[in-house]
């Protein structure tokens, strides 16, 4: 029956293709935390949650599930979490957060389950294999177990360990990568070099898990751009992971490199610039058969996205499509990208009537606030995103 004080933790962020897993947090923040282009866990101290914690989380979970499914039967769904069941629990104030996550999950039926918080390999193997195994014993139905981890702390992971994670359940690690250029891995304090990134990557896929790394165009700024995206592609080629994900950086004020930044000691590239970047670094990748993917509202090109080595030249043909416009239009492109209407720039031409009114919108700041004003308005749409 309906229990209003069942409830489990939560941590902040998940991966956007996790949007629809069911989130159980097994370690709480970053044990680093130290990456001047990262927020989210700022101020906040890293503990390992104990075993009998998460194994009481994961069980809170199952209950609500269940009771989720029960009251699908009392109205008359036969179990079904469809339409009608989301909108009885999302309407009534009695079910809290925990209540209406796993309904979204069950709702979607992802069978997916993502692990928070910023690197659960740190955990004790015995433990991680303890809960992974309690996790799968609980939900069986569950096909996909994913979570973050540093690349500094898988390469510690001896291969035998690595394996007995997976054979307990986890299938995917998703990885910051973020640069394979050590300048730019120092200068943003990420802890890590690039040999350990390659380390780190290659065990991973030897114990036989899926690996997805994250790659940060315009790490490097104007100073270091082409080495970043040179030398990450080639720490890439020798990993060979199953996805690369790219997620552009912004620097809104509460990260600490924006304090490089305001000091000049760290240049933004600019859109053209990273379009320029992602070309070389796509041109780079060598030798691979990763999948590419750039789905998130803070990259320029969205359709940056294939499969290697098939995809390649329509990737980097995107690229060009958006180099050969005219600057209006480019200009037209990104407000309309920055600010969530645009997803290609085929779109500039799709819908003429969107295309006057954001053109009308780039006229009116410019002529009230100058190039610059405008730029800070395009800077503003993107950041929001963060």
């Amino acid at each position: 029956m309906f229990d209003a004080n069942l409830s489990f933790e939560q941590g902040p962020i998940r991966p956007p293709n996790e949007a629809r897993s069911l989130l159980l947090r097994f370690t709480r923040n970053c044990p680093w935390n130290h990456c001047q282009f990262c927020p989210v866990y700022k101020g906040r101290k890293f503990s390992l949650r104990p075993v009998a914690d998460i194994k009481a989380d994961i069980q809170t979970a199952r209950d609500i599930a269940d009771d989720i499914r029960a009251l699908s039967e009392r109205l008359e769904h036969d179990g079904r979490v469809d339409d009608h069941v989301i909108s009885h629990i999302f309407k009534n104030a009695g079910y809290n957060d925990c209540y209406r996550s796993i309904a979204g999950w069950l709702y979607y039926e992802t069978h997916a389950c993502f692990l928070q918080d910023a690197d659960n390999l740190i955990m004790k193997t015995d433990d991680l294999v303890e809960v992974l195994t309690f996790l799968r014993e609980r939900f069986p139905d569950i096909t996909r177990v994913t979570t973050y981890s540093r690349s500094k702390t898988a390469s510690k992971k001896s291969a035998d360990s690595l394996k007995r994670i997976r054979e307990a359940g986890l299938d995917r690690i998703h990885i910051g990568l973020e640069s394979g250029y050590d300048p730019v891995l120092k200068l943003m304090k990420k802890g890590t070099t690039a040999a350990t990134q390659i380390d780190a990557g290659k065990k991973v896929m030897a114990a036989g898990m899926e690996l997805s790394e994250y790659v940060m165009p315009g790490l490097g700024g104007q100073e270091m751009w082409e080495g970043h995206a040179r030398e990450t592609a080639k720490v890439l080629n020798q990993i060979n992971p199953h996805f690369i994900r790219l997620r552009s950086l912004r620097v809104p004020e509460r990260i600490p490199l924006y304090e490089k930044l305001a000091k000049g000691d760290f240049t933004l590239q600019t859109d053209d610039m990273l379009a320029k970047e992602i070309r070389l670094f796509i041109e780079t990748l060598d030798g691979i058969t990763s999948t590419i993917t750039s789905d998130h509202i803070m990259n320029l090109l969205e359709e940056v996205s294939g499969k290697f080595p098939e995809d390649k030249t329509t990737m980097l043909d995107v690229i060009e499509k958006y180099q050969n416009l005219s600057d209006q239009d480019r200009l037209i492109y990104r407000t309309g990208r920055r600010g969530g209407t645009y997803r290609s720039t085929d779109d500039l031409h799709n819908d003429p009537a969107t295309y006057h009114k954001i053109q009308n919108l780039v006229t009116d700041i410019r002529s009230k606030e100058g190039k610059d004003g405008l730029e800070n308005f395009i800077t503003g749409l993107a950041d929001r995103y963060i």
